[in-house]
This record gives structure tokens, C-alpha cells and sequence, in this order.
């Protein structure tokens, strides 16, 4: 894959983000804060950003996300099998709901 084509698949996935964290806000903050490991004002920045504002965010050469986690053992449960995915799940969403904001980032 070429520089150019990458640049352009990170812009379109940051177009995504941008209008899926606008769409998860505007339907229920509290939610889609703690589903996308933001902070309050952050929320309220993205919540309020206008098209063109969203359009030329986006548009960065960098990634906009990231993982909100760095810790081995939450990425194993969510990714490996197990006999009960369910537990892993919710008990990985506990650990990442302890986490403070400024530990996610």
C-alpha cells in the first residue's frame, strides 16, 4: 500500500470516528463518554463541532483514536476464546471503566 493510499484510509477512518463520537453524544452522553474513553470536555467539543470543523479534523494525516488501553491481559480478553466471552467481556469493560482518563491517554 502507497504513502498516498494510506493517508487517504486514515482520513476516511477519522471522518468515521468523528461522525460516529458526534452520533453516540448527541444520543446519549454519559454512554458514549464512557464507551469512547473521552472526557467530559472533550465530548462537549466534539458534540458541538460543525461540518466544516469535523471535515478538516479529520482530514489530519494522523489517527485520531487510539487504543484506550495498553495492558496485555484487556486485550487477551477481548480477543482470545474462552468458555465464557461474556464474563471476559464485562469483566474487561470493568477494568477500562477503573481506568481514569488521563490513565487511558
Amino acid at each position: 500500500m502507497r504513502t498516498n493510499d494510506i493517508v487517504s484510509e486514515i482520513r476516511d477512518a477519522n471522518l468515521s470516528y468523528l461522525m460516529l463520537a458526534q452520533q453516540m453524544i448527541r444520543t446519549d452522553k454519559p454512554t458514549a463518554i464512557f464507551r469512547l474513553g473521552l472526557s467530559q470536555p472533550i465530548a462537549d467539543m466534539l458534540d458541538n463541532l460543525s461540518t466544516a470543523q469535523v471535515l478538516k479534523l479529520a482530514g489530519s494525516p494522523s489517527m485520531l483514536t487510539r487504543f484506550r488501553f495498553d495492558d496485555a491481559t484487556v486485550l487477551g480478553m477481548l480477543t482470545h476464546d474462552s468458555k465464557d466471552q461474556t464474563l471476559a467481556r464485562s469483566h474487561a469493560a470493568i477494568l477500562l471503566a477503573g481506568q481514569t482518563f488521563h490513565e487511558v491517554h
